[in-house]
């Protein structure tokens, strides 16, 4: 996800993860050695056909309300303001992403556009020559190498998770709260180090808080989750972040009958109603794409460098406390624009407090 759910990701949901998010120690210094070296795509009809097509290629549910959803949602409002046509392929076995890649080449799309990257294993047929006239777009949720012939989006898991952990907090300490679980499916990196910056903010407001992890194995399976949502609660869970894709709504609908806290992972949700969430985990992965395809749209796009985008910094990602006091919301964009400025270093809060 991370993007998942969202680097969740995410989280959303994710991918989640899920999360687009990097691993810590990614530093501008790679994107500034990639730029020295990066050739710009010719667009965005790259192969010179006569139209524009854009393929995008998912591991996820396309229709989860969350992080994956997202990504294709915004590339479809993009392609049919300009009169493109998008190809979408979703629900993805990561072993398979490499044939799938060849077979989007073979339909003549113009970009590849890889909705998280647990795709990352299709990256190679972007150096094959059936894909030899198309532009790459893949979203880093973990060390990635950089080649000439992608270009790819970044945001950074601690930075985001850490502040949800934060406007966790904030809701919890209010109310008392000491406990809070996270839901999440595989235990990959990105969604193990997820875990850790949830805790670390939540203790930056709630010093003793514990932090109950459960690992699903499937993002998507609602029954999984929902299962572990209910032994979290049974152990005294009171705030909840499912960093989860599919199965997202299913366990936020469990935790609103628990009067849970309850984050989304990955997207703004403060206006939804059924499931209702208390904080908001923006990481879309659909508003970095976005950009993306508005600078292939004039041709700007270049591959071999990386985009980064930074919490305090840039608009997303964010956090967003849905019905927060005025206390809360400057209390959180304070941390926000610490964070964004340095002044707040993410990874030794993390290391510290998320052990």
């Amino acid at each position: 996800m991370r993007r998942l759910p969202i680097k969740v990701a995410a989280a959303a949901s994710l991918v989640v993860a899920l999360a687009a998010c990097t691993s810590p120690g990614d530093t501008a210094e790679t994107t500034a050695s990639a730029s020295a070296g990066s050739a710009s795509a010719a667009g965005p009809d790259v192969n010179g056909d006569g139209q524009v097509v854009i393929g995008v290629l998912s591991p996820g549910d396309l229709n989860d309300n969350g992080y994956y959803e997202s990504f294709v949602a915004k590339a479809q409002a993009f392609t049919d303001s300009k009169g493109w046509k998008l190809i979408k392929v979703g629900s993805i076995n990561p072993a398979d992403a490499l044939n799938q890649a060849r077979n989007l080449c073979r339909q003549k799309v113009d970009m590849v556009a890889l909705g998280a990257s647990e795709l990352k294993d299709a990256i190679p047929a972007s150096e094959e020559s059936v894909c030899a006239k198309t532009a790459w777009y893949v979203p880093a949720q973990q060390d990635l190498k950089q080649t000439s012939k992608i270009t790819i989006s970044r945001d950074f898991i601690n930075e985001v998770i850490l502040a949800t952990g934060y406007a966790n907090g904030l809701l919890m300490k209010e109310k008392g709260y000491t406990k809070a679980g996270y839901v999440t499916g595989p235990e990959a990196d990105f969604s193990v180090q997820a875990a850790k910056a949830f805790k670390a903010g939540i203790r930056e407001v709630v010093p003793n808080a514990t932090l109950v992890t459960t690992y699903t194995g499937d993002f998507n399976d609602s029954a999984k989750a929902k299962e572990a949502a209910q032994a979290q609660v049974n152990q005294g869970v009171q705030a909840l972040y499912p960093y989860l894709g599919g199965a997202t709504d299913a366990v936020a609908a469990f935790g609103n009958t628990k009067n849970l806290i309850l984050s989304t992972p990955g997207t703004d949700r403060c206006a939804s109603t059924s499931p209702k969430f208390q904080v908001s985990s923006i990481f879309d992965p659909g508003e970095y794409f976005a950009a993306a395809l508005q600078d292939f749209s004039e041709g700007k796009l270049k591959m071999g460098v990386a985009r980064d985008w930074h919490i305090g910094k840039d608009p997303v990602p964010t956090v967003k406390i849905c019905d927060g006091t005025a206390e809360q919301n400057t209390a959180l964009e304070t941390f926000i624009k610490d964070i964004g400025s340095g002044k707040i270093n993410v990874d030794t809060e993390v290391a510290k407090l998320g052990a």
